[in-house]
């Protein structure tokens, strides 16, 4: 399981930067239970406890092997920092489609763009993240699909990242801490994950 490092640095060597009081607020989408935009509201408030249902999308994608691309979180993020998690997640911009925005923050976030991306149903859960006390109240759109271009992660977003199997993904997780969303994300991807890998992949 080869693990292929975005900046070469020891992860233990890296601080929390100050907060850029400069910077525009990056905003996101509330919904109610069923999904339906009720308003916006500013990224780090939505997650102070106990949290406010908003828009989210994971993204799941496999090489041709169908071994899953897992990323381990830069330790510069406030939130769930260092910890390995699916390929890529985050927040649709108000009025940005899901779609959209897990193409977009792909690209940003590991320099490729799938092969193959397709919609693989929602989830909503509420997840404390026990290291910042952060929570993820959150209506989750979920998206499964294939990649062929080697990952050029940014640091800045991510340290790590690594193809697994089923098998390797169980050894990670013995290893390290990961994402408090993983397991739900993933369970609920579970049935468009085998569509795209075969049932030969072990999903």
């Amino acid at each position: 399981m080869p693990i292929t490092s975005a900046t070469g640095r020891s992860a233990d060597s890296a601080q929390v930067p100050a907060s850029d009081d400069t910077a525009e607020p990056i905003m996101l989408e509330l919904v109610d239970e069923d999904g339906r935009t009720i308003g916006t509201a500013e990224k780090l408030s939505a997650h102070i406890a106990p949290g406010r249902l908003h828009r989210a999308f994971s993204v799941f994608l496999f090489d041709d092997a169908g071994r899953l691309l897992l990323q381990r979180r830069a330790l510069e993020k406030y939130h769930s920092p260092g910890v390995w998690s699916n390929t890529c997640c985050g927040h649709p911009y108000p009025a940005e489609p899901p779609f959209v925005a897990a193409a977009r923050r792909t690209g940003e976030e590991l320099g490729i763009a799938p092969a193959l991306l397709r919609e693989a149903g929602t989830v909503r859960y509420n997840h404390p993240d026990p290291a910042s006390g952060l929570v993820e109240q959150e209506y989750n759109h979920l998206f499964v699909g294939r990649v062929t271009d080697r990952p050029q992660p940014n640091p800045e977003e991510i340290a790590e990242t690594a193809f697994v199997t089923p098998d390797e993904l169980a050894a990670l997780r013995e290893k390290y801490t990961f994402s408090a969303w993983f397991m739900t994300v993933l369970d609920a991807a579970r049935p468009a994950i085998r569509e795209v890998t075969g049932a030969e992949a072990g999903w």
